[in-house]
């Protein structure tokens, strides 16, 4: 994604750091994604229940086609990684995005692409990335949904950066940091609102998210 932007005048450096992206992917030739449709063990992540009537989210709900047919076969668990890296573009400013999304234990798509807006802290880029998972995750519920298949409960989306998980998991949290993402923040407080997502922390080294969003 970052050499992609290069493509029109290469240079020598642009040039080096290909050879060595062959390099790394020679060495992983036979390397391959594994399907695997056992669910994902969450029983260590504690689930919090909020009250959202008395928030701006009180009629949040989930948008469910009325054509769609009628669910069959074992529910599947839909659990989602995201993380931003700051400022990753020197010349533009501009944060990337790094989103991982499962299906019970295998990977069916995963983006690492710039951010359209340039943010100034990390807690607004990672609010960015936060957004655009979870509009990436509404999508993804809408095509399993028209393919009949059974849904277990809202997807589990895990992030590294505890403010953005705490400011979005409850119904009216402090904003202690200068807040430059506030439509990506109310995006994803609707998301779990109607219950959709439900947003955990998790640490930086178990993140998968991590490697589509850092050099």
């Amino acid at each position: 994604m970052t050499l992609s932007r290069c493509r029109t005048v290469p240079r020598q450096g642009h040039l080096d750091r290909v050879k060595r992206i062959h390099g790394c992917l020679s060495k992983m030739r036979h390397a391959a994604i594994k399907i695997r449709t056992d669910a994902p063990d969450c029983s260590n992540i504690p689930v919090k229940l909020h009250d959202w009537e008395c928030s701006c989210h009180a009629d949040a709900k989930e948008e469910i086609p009325l054509d769609a047919p009628e669910p069959k076969g074992k529910p599947i668990t839909v659990t989602s990684f995201f993380d931003a890296n700051l400022c990753h573009d020197p010349i533009s400013g501009k944060s990337v995005t790094g989103i991982l999304h499962q299906l019970n234990k295998t990977p069916v798509n995963w983006c690492s692409k710039l951010q359209s807006t340039v943010e100034t802290a990390t807690i607004g880029s990672e609010c960015v990335a936060a957004r655009t998972c979870t509009e990436q995750l509404i999508d993804l519920h809408l095509a399993l949904r028209c393919l009949g298949v059974p849904i277990n409960g809202p997807a589990m989306v895990l992030g590294d950066n505890k403010s953005v998980i705490n400011s979005a998991a409850i119904p009216h949290p402090k904003m202690h940091e200068r807040w430059v993402a506030a439509l990506s923040h109310h995006r994803v407080q609707h998301a779990v609102a109607a219950g959709i997502v439900n947003v955990h922390h998790i640490a930086g080294k178990k993140n998968l998210a991590d490697i589509l969003s850092k050099h």
